[in-house]
């Protein structure tokens, strides 16, 4: 009976492995003639299984396997697009987008200039407002012109971002800016990582071409903030009449500056609880969302850039790996809620 039981939980680990669909990957450079040029990243369901190769992987961090420019597989799959942190880029949610194209969605992301790894430049990164318009013409391409367009529901559209990322798909929900509330809260509240970041990112003061209103975006249905930052500088009142559903994911250990209750608190205490849901946990830090560390990243990240390895430090001993299992049961069953 034993052997049996074992031969039953083989299969049927053999059946949901089996199950999983094949990744296609794929990178696109998009508006090269404007003065806002794109680099963006797309998985995808792909009919093509073979060869595959890594991806995102570095000396620190674990990548990906994928297929390259693998044909697409038919069919429409709901589309996901990522935002990623202040000066992060599109490998930091990879571990993301590949576990969602395995279970049916198509994924986007892209590298926002100014504001990554690959880009510094503090004229774009002061243009705050253009990180929401990067995902919108994201979607402009993937909902118009892209080789995708047959295998995307258009009408099933998530946005997710980490850190500043969150922000930035907060924006798109409809939350908008408020200079004068984030000054006073700064006042009331210096925090040195997130005060400290508004004149580089252009919220001290009124900039050239600075939009007013709101920068919602009606094509995205719902959004995704992973332990955002700069939540104060959304009003209040942009806050309570948000209607976009919100899943508002929280890393419980402080990594000095960012105390959860501050930033993805302040979300929850004023937007409606009918349209969001908030989730803590407790042994995730700030960059227990990004990809997965290699065994002695720490101290060779630390030996080349003194205090960052703490991009791969998370709270209480818990590995990395269990958390994003977690955090991704968390985030599927967001996505399936009608």
């Amino acid at each position: 009976m034993k052997r049996f039981a074992c031969f039953v939980l083989l299969v049927s680990c053999w059946a949901v492995n089996a199950s999983a669909y094949s990744v296609g990957f794929d990178q696109v450079q998009l508006y090269t003639d404007s003065d806002r040029p794109l680099k963006a990243s797309v998985w995808y369901p792909s009919q093509t299984t073979f060869p595959t190769e890594k991806i995102a992987e570095n000396a620190a961090f674990l990548g990906t396997d994928v297929v390259r420019v693998g044909a697409p597989l038919a069919g429409q799959f709901p589309l996901v697009v990522i935002s990623h942190g202040y000066r992060g880029n599109w490998r930091n949610q990879n571990w993301l987008a590949t576990k969602l194209v395995q279970d049916g969605y198509v994924v986007a992301s892209l590298d926002h200039p100014g504001t990554t790894s690959f880009d510094h430049s503090p004229q774009a990164a002061a243009q705050w407002w253009q990180r929401a318009g990067d995902l919108s013409r994201l979607l402009d391409w993937l909902l118009n012109e892209s080789y995708l367009l047959p295998n995307i529901d258009a009408n099933n559209v998530t946005a997710i971002g980490h850190s500043l990322g969150g922000w930035t798909v907060m924006l798109l929900a409809g939350a908008q800016f408020d200079r004068d509330q984030l000054k006073h809260e700064c006042v009331l509240k210096n925090n040195p990582r997130v005060c400290g970041l508004m004149p580089e990112l252009g919220l001290d003061q009124p900039q050239a071409s600075e939009p007013t209103g709101h920068l919602k975006d009606e094509r995205i249905k719902r959004v995704i903030s992973l332990d955002l930052g700069l939540a104060r500088s959304f009003s209040r009142q942009s806050l309570r009449v948000l209607t976009t559903p919100t899943l508002i994911l929280a890393a419980g250990v402080d990594i000095g500056d960012l105390p959860q209750a501050e930033e993805s608190g302040f979300l929850a205490q004023y937007i409606p609880s009918n349209n969001r849901q908030y989730i803590v946990y407790p042994d995730a830090a700030h960059f227990s969302f990004m990809q997965l560390c290699k065994p002695g990243a720490i101290e060779m990240i630390e030996e080349e850039e003194p205090g960052d390895g703490i991009v791969c430090q998370d709270g209480n001993g818990r590995s990395r790996d269990d958390l994003h299992q977690v955090m991704y049961r968390d985030i599927l069953a967001f996505l399936h809620q009608p």
